[in-house]
């Protein structure tokens, strides 16, 4: 039995029930009288499909799906005429209603019909409608419903589910002390109820559920295996990354919202978060300028983000407690070799080889950026400062710098551009390619992954700098010598995919190297390094794919090596899901903002393949498309493919025994 699937299945039928009058109760708290308006119509029926759903989930799944579904969408319909006029209301709803439709989508209840299990389910159910109910209370105090007549009745009916889902509890137990108690909560609640103490019955009825929660029964579970409820966040690859980066995102806006972080007496949350996600997500997007509005407090702050989100905290976790003698369990081993898809045995050797490799490398870019800076003016102290902050920020492909105008003043500077291309390239592919790259010029014999990976990063960094020069010569790169044209372009081709500087003003730039642009950035960098994209080497693979097929070849064959098929399966499903993503994103920012569209695509391309190059558009988003460019970014870090993978199952499955169908596709 899956003891997840178990614990949270059961649980959400007590929560939907608890739910069930919360349609309603937005409606009233709107203001709209009980008269026989349209959203009240359908606030009641979303009310009425909740509760139905919570009574059949279990016994009907398919019928629970369905009334659970045709109850978001009817409760979606009924507030839309009140969140309307505020664009972050009507994005707070949307997600909060998509969110609830994928909840019922993805249902699949996994329990028995043991009656031994009665008493444990009971308590299940119980438990999560009570804690749920918490939050729910709190939120209606601060909405400040007292004054409205029918909220606190609509609110204690919860209440009262709650305390009948309790009571079933009790009574299967025998307890009577239990009931007792509860009954007494209950007379008080009504007696506040009818007196138009409102204030106190939102007060009594959180003492109730927190009450509920403390006397609800206890009882050893011998058919399933004990499972921490946090466990559910950390036994799925998907789960972990998301988790992993979304706990060190909200970490980091609480530090630069700290006053001594900044210079302004107060930044906002939505631009604390925008930096915090940008520099954890390694993409180098700004609505703050780093060096004007972050004292050296933030910009630390800024930079350490920037490196534990380069290297990824489960990678320097699982080093450390190595270092320190601790030993991982099984199931934690089991992850992080599939998150890191590298072999049992390697796990430590090949984690160690990344930590080495990257702080050598950043050090050692450190100190040639230090005296660069230093010999172009910088004091001792802020040229050691400059040199670290860049070198890690080029080496995880952040793109944040300490210069208002990024790299713009060193564009005649060929030195610091080519080191910062440098730590960019050996940043952007895996330490395991890089460390082979003297093997692969002397013209040995490389691993085929790596070899693609080389060889395709090579083709497009080249190409990239040929576009470049050949539609910018009068354009962007107009005013300068033709070794600085030609180590500009070069720059902004190793930049351009997933680093985010530039030393040219790329804002004016030709349609021609625009659709490049976006074409490249999509692309990104190479699987297991910092950069973002769908990854060089997915490419490559449906390049060699490409050709088979015209070719008229059955298999996928490099080196004498046949491609499995799951891979080449692998690699349209990544590229399918990031288009997916970007069109959405692209979308929401078509509606909300007032930005031309060519500045758009530009920033969602930007942000999804975490490159952090703009053309004008980051400063002038309004509240809501700096939520929608967090959440591109978030998404484009942890990989869209992940996103998708959140609605699998744990487990996969076997080989299918069904007949071969052809479908012609020409």
């Amino acid at each position: 039995m899956n003891n997840r699937a178990y614990t949270g299945r059961i649980g959400l039928e007590g929560i939907l029930l608890v739910l069930a009058p919360l349609p309603i109760l937005f409606v009233v708290c709107e203001g709209n009288p009980w008269g026989l308006r349209i959203e009240t119509l359908l606030a009641g029926g979303a009310s009425l499909l909740l509760l139905a759903s919570s009574v059949t989930l279990l016994r009907r799944p398919g019928i629970g799906k369905l009334l659970g579904i045709l109850a978001v969408i009817l409760g979606y319909i009924s507030t839309l005429h009140f969140v309307l006029g505020s664009q972050s209301e009507t994005l707070a709803v949307t997600v909060l209603f998509i969110a609830a439709f994928f909840a019922f989508f993805d249902f699949a209840p996994k329990i028995t019909n043991n009656p031994s299990t009665a008493p444990s389910r009971s308590i299940r159910r119980s438990f999560w409608g009570s804690l749920v109910l918490i939050p729910f209370l709190l939120i209606n105090m601060f909405l400040q419903t007292f004054d409205i007549r029918y909220a606190p009745w609509l609110v204690a009916i919860s209440v009262l589910l709650s305390f009948v889902m309790y009571l079933h509890c009790a009574l299967l137990f025998k307890s009577l002390w239990r009931v007792l108690m509860s009954l007494v909560l209950v007379f008080f609640l009504s007696t506040s109820l009818q007196a138009g103490l409102y204030s106190s019955s939102y007060f009594l009825g959180a003492i109730m559920v927190v009450m509920q929660l403390v006397l609800l029964p206890r009882q050893k579970e011998k058919f399933e295996p004990r499972e921490q409820w946090w466990e559910v966040l950390l036994t799925h690859p998907a789960r972990v990354l998301l988790t992993t980066f979304l706990i060190l995102c909200f970490c980091g806006t609480l530090l630069l919202l700290i006053p001594v972080t900044h210079f302004d007496a107060q930044i906002s949350a939505v631009d604390a978060a925008f930096t915090s996600v940008s520099a954890v997500c390694v993409t180098g997007l700004i609505v703050l300028d780093t060096p004007l509005d972050f004292t050296v407090a933030g910009q630390s702050v800024i930079l350490l983000l920037i490196q534990l989100g380069g290297l990824g905290i489960m990678s320097i976790t699982t080093v450390a407690l190595h270092v320190m003698g601790r030993r991982m369990s099984l199931k934690q081993e089991r992850l992080m070799t599939s998150m890191t898809d590298t072999p049992h045995k390697d796990l430590i050797k090949s984690l160690a080889t990344i930590l080495k490799y990257t702080f050598i490398v950043e050090f050692i870019g450190a100190v040639i950026l230090t005296l660069l800076f230093y010999r172009y003016g910088d004091t001792v102290g802020y040229a050691v400062y400059r040199g670290l902050f860049t070198s890690v920020s080029a080496f995880c492909n952040a793109g944040f710098a300490l210069q208002s105008d990024s790299l713009i003043p060193y564009q005649s500077q060929p030195l610091i551009l080519h080191t910062v291309g440098l730590l960019i390239i050996l940043g952007g592919i895996a330490p395991a390619v890089a460390l082979i790259i003297p093997k692969w010029l002397a013209g040995k014999v490389i691993p085929i992954p790596a070899r693609i990976a080389l060889v395709t990063t090579v083709i497009m960094l080249v190409s990239g700098m040929l576009v470049v020069l050949i539609f910018e010569w009068n354009g962007f790169l107009e005013g300068l010598s033709i070794f600085d044209k030609i180590q500009n372009a070069w720059f902004q081709s190793v930049t351009l995919r997933t680093a985010g500087f530039n030393s040219v003003d790329i804002s004016q730039c030709d349609s021609p190297t625009f659709l490049v642009m976006i074409i490249y950035m999509f692309i990104g960098g190479s699987p297991g390094g910092t950069a973002g994209g769908i990854k060089t080497t997915t490419v490559g693979i449906l390049a060699i794919t490409f050709w088979a097929n015209i070719m008229n070849r059955r298999d996928v064959i490099v080196q004498n090596r046949r491609i499995d098929p799951t891979t080449v399966f692998r690699a349209v499903t990544i590229v399918i899901s990031g288009i997916i993503i970007w069109l959405a994103g692209l979308l929401m920012l078509e509606v909300t903002q007032q930005l031309p569209a060519r500045e758009l695509v530009f920033e969602i391309t930007s942000a999804i393949a975490t490159v952090g190059l703009t053309i004008g558009a980051t400063p002038h988003l309004d509240e809501i498309g700096k939520v929608i460019i967090i959440i591109a970014m978030f998404v484009g870090r942890i990989g869209p493919m992940t996103l998708f993978m959140l609605l699998s199952d744990d487990s996969s499955s076997g080989s299918s025994q069904c007949l071969d169908e052809k479908i012609s596709l020409t």
